[in-house]
């Protein structure tokens, strides 16, 4: 219970400034929905993935590489924190460093889902087949992965914060060999060997092949099981990755 309350209040310490300036989430989906509209349109007479339609195949991978640019902005904001010595005030309580990181990192995988919400109703009348249960279902799988990245993000503004500029390095070093290798922009059935089996190691693989059945209404199956666990098991590492960061930062 009090590990509840003090994530709530992290929580609402985060969301609060949002809740001021909701109109930073209309610009927030804005590249993804160009994205989606010019590349959707221009596939749309093609079949991808087993008969998918360019919709059902790109609005999953979006939903992904948004929430792949969205949630690790946790980080950068931790960062500036650090800086500007606010988030000393908040190491000098008695909140657990698990909670300032789960209500942190809970902010960015709401805001994720509010962005996503929206992108699939403005892409409705362009062709885009909603199934609701399995849609539901994808959009509290993609908050769980938002959580584990959000929370490697953190860990990672921790361990940079005497040179800022290793932050972005990092973060943009590995962020496109994780879309290019989870199979969100391209399917990877036509790549290289080793491409495919490298693409296997990637935790983000699973999870997008399992937004992709959802979406397309399969509740059930390898694909969304695998999915599932991936998903979990992603952010509980990045959890207590980013929890031990945390309790780094108050040293």
């Amino acid at each position: 219970m009090r590990f509840a309350t003090e994530t709530a209040v992290v929580f609402a310490r985060e969301v609060r400034p949002q809740l001021r300036n909701p109109i930073g989430l209309v610009f927030g989906m804005a590249q993804p929905v160009v994205f989606l509209v010019l590349f959707g349109s221009l596939l749309s007479g093609l079949a991808w993935g087993g008969g998918d339609t360019a919709w059902q195949w790109f609005v999953p991978g979006t939903l992904i590489m948004m929430g792949l640019s969205g949630t690790i902005s946790a980080g950068y904001m931790l960062m500036t924190e650090m800086s500007g010595g606010s988030l000393d005030r908040m190491l000098v309580t008695p909140i657990s460093r698990s909670a300032m990181l789960v209500g942190r990192t809970g902010k960015e995988a709401l805001l994720l889902l509010a962005q996503s919400a929206l992108i699939i109703v403005v892409v409705l009348p362009f062709g885009f087949e909603l199934h609701l249960v399995g849609a539901v279902v994808a959009m509290l799988l993609l908050a769980v992965i938002g959580i584990g990245l959000g929370a490697f993000s953190c860990a990672l503004a921790v361990l940079a914060r005497k040179q800022e500029s290793l932050f972005y390095v990092v973060q943009q070093t590995l962020l496109f060999p994780l879309l290019m290798l989870s199979g969100v922009l391209l399917p990877l059935g036509t790549a290289p060997s080793w491409m495919r089996a490298v693409s296997r190691v990637n935790p983000l693989t699973y999870v997008v092949e399992a937004e992709r059945d959802l979406f397309a209404g399969h509740l059930s199956g390898t694909a969304v099981l695998h999915g599932v666990a991936s998903a979990v098991g992603f952010a509980v590492v990045g959890v207590l990755v980013g929890a031990r960061a945390m309790r780094r930062a108050s040293d």
